[in-house]
């Protein structure tokens, strides 16, 4: 089978498409059939060697939508099923960027029945780093809540979920992004300069670290979505940085709001898995407006 790998660092061009053996499921796994699978700034960041792995084969792709093509013992799941994952790990030998990926059994959902494969590979890293990060701030309804990168795809996850959670919504975005993120539900919009101290919470998807920590009023909350990347705590605001992890039964939860209408799918542009290439290339120009998935 066809995997997308990286044995060097560097820009797109170092991106390989080899063959290997098809992996078999152990116990308490699937092999999902890859129909789709989203590329994310993550990916980027392995091809770049952000994350370490020099001289090894490293694997691309965490989020997949597929058909369970095989089951271990014990996994739980039907040959057939339609299903979405995330296969968790930047250091890792095969990723979903490929013909076929193993996962564990409980990192799987059952698919949406409302979008197709495309749209839904978008959903299981970016909606559960949302979910997680929203998790970790625990505001009440009523509470406010300023979403930095609000028109990104962790973003726009994040200000669906906070907006049906029953909070009010500062998007933070570019001006021509206003309408967009309105219609993802923000109550109000900025560009620029935020009040110091005007919001019970930033979740952080730009990174913009202490000048949106500024924002926050004195005892409130602060997240950012990359590990490690949240700035030091002043004026008694908690801050942290949201972990993603695998976790079936949440994405379940995400499945059921797209098919209820509360989450969107957003898909900028779909590549062959034999172009990825051309999607890392794309990536790296940026302005990429929902994801870019990969078809094999």
């Amino acid at each position: 089978m066809r995997a997308a790998v990286v044995t060097a660092f560097g820009g797109p061009e170092v991106v390989e498409v080899v063959e290997i053996d098809v992996p078999e499921p152990g116990a308490g796994q699937i092999r999902i059939k890859v129909a789709a699978a989203a590329l994310n700034p993550v990916d980027a960041g392995v091809r770049v060697g952000v994350f370490g792995g020099a001289g090894e084969r490293l694997g691309l792709g965490w989020d997949v939508a597929g058909t369970v093509d095989a089951v271990g013992v014990g996994a739980g799941w039907a040959v057939g099923d339609q299903v979405v994952a995330l296969s968790y790990g930047p250091v890792k030998s095969l990723g979903t960027h490929a013909d076929y990926v193993v996962v564990d059994a409980d990192a799987v959902a059952l698919a949406p029945a409302s979008i197709d494969a495309v749209h839904a590979a978008t959903l299981p890293l970016n909606a559960l780093a949302a979910a997680q990060a929203l998790d970790l701030l625990a505001l009440e309804a009523g509470q406010s809540l300023l979403v930095t990168g609000a028109a990104g795809a962790v973003g726009g996850y994040a200000v669906q979920l906070a907006v049906h959670r029953g909070l009010s919504v500062t998007a933070l975005a570019r001006d021509a992004d206003e309408a967009l993120v309105r219609s993802l539900g923000a109550g109000s919009f900025v560009s620029g300069e935020v009040a110091p101290g005007s919001v019970d919470a930033v979740l952080d998807a730009a990174i913009v670290g202490d000048a949106a920590l500024e924002w926050v009023r004195d005892g409130g909350g602060f997240v950012a979505v990359i590990p490690h990347t949240e700035p030091a705590s002043v004026r008694g605001v908690r801050t942290a940085a949201v972990e993603v992890s695998a976790d079936g039964a949440r994405l379940a939860e995400l499945v059921a709001l797209v098919d209820e209408g509360v989450l969107t799918a957003r898909v900028a542009d779909t590549f062959a898995l034999a172009d990825v290439v051309k999607a890392h290339a794309r990536l790296a120009e940026g302005g990429v407006r929902g994801r870019l998935v990969l078809v094999p």
